[in-house]
């Protein structure tokens, strides 16, 4: 495979496709448009609005600017402006899946975020002799947040924990890159 290839194939197995949001939108607009059909058929057989007829919401939007105050605009003007923006954020803006690239040799592989958690937790386990139900492991996109929570009475050297948990991070190589927290949570101690 070429690299472009592979930086294709790595890219839309960790970035998710608008396809919601843009069936959402397609949604909401076949609806106006079946609203205004109704409307328009209902008013084509002489019946009774569902709403308003077609010619009376057209007569409203042609003496709107006599009838409605400067403020009804502008209030008008910035909602509408507002959903644009959060429409144009959510088609430009890149969603992600909970997943990494992962360095392996000169490949790359995708890694869910969830067996990244996994083998850390495991490993931590393994080097620091803790139980591995006491470890707790959260993989987001740029963090990586680890709850250890040893029994009463066995002391633990948190630096250690943090240097393991750095080293072992390290060495997967991911991408993008993520920071670690580390937390100790004694069973006597309360989370605030």
């Amino acid at each position: 495979m070429t690299d472009t290839v592979l930086r294709t194939v790595v890219r839309r197995e960790t970035h998710s496709p608008r396809t919601v949001a843009m069936l959402v939108v397609v949604l909401l607009t076949l609806l106006v448009l079946a609203y205004a059909v109704v409307e328009i058929v209902l008013a084509l057989l002489g019946r009774q609005p569902l709403l308003v007829s077609p010619g009376a919401a057209l007569n409203a939007v042609v003496e709107a600017p006599t009838a409605l105050q400067p403020v009804a605009f502008i209030v008008g003007g910035i909602v509408l402006a507002l959903v644009g923006l959060i429409v144009l954020i959510l088609a430009l803006k890149p969603g992600r899946l909970s997943r990494h690239e992962m360095a392996w040799g000169d490949r790359a592989v995708v890694v869910d975020n969830g067996v990244v958690a996994s083998a850390l937790a495991q490993h931590l386990s393994n080097e620091s002799g803790i139980a591995r139900d006491d470890i707790v492991v959260g993989v987001a996109h740029r963090t990586v947040d680890v709850t250890v929570r040893p029994p009463v009475g066995i002391p633990v050297d948190e630096a250690q924990l943090r240097r393991i948990v750095d080293e072992e991070i390290s060495t997967y190589k991911l991408s993008p890159a993520v920071r670690t927290q580390l937390r100790v949570q004694r069973p006597d101690t309360k989370e605030s």
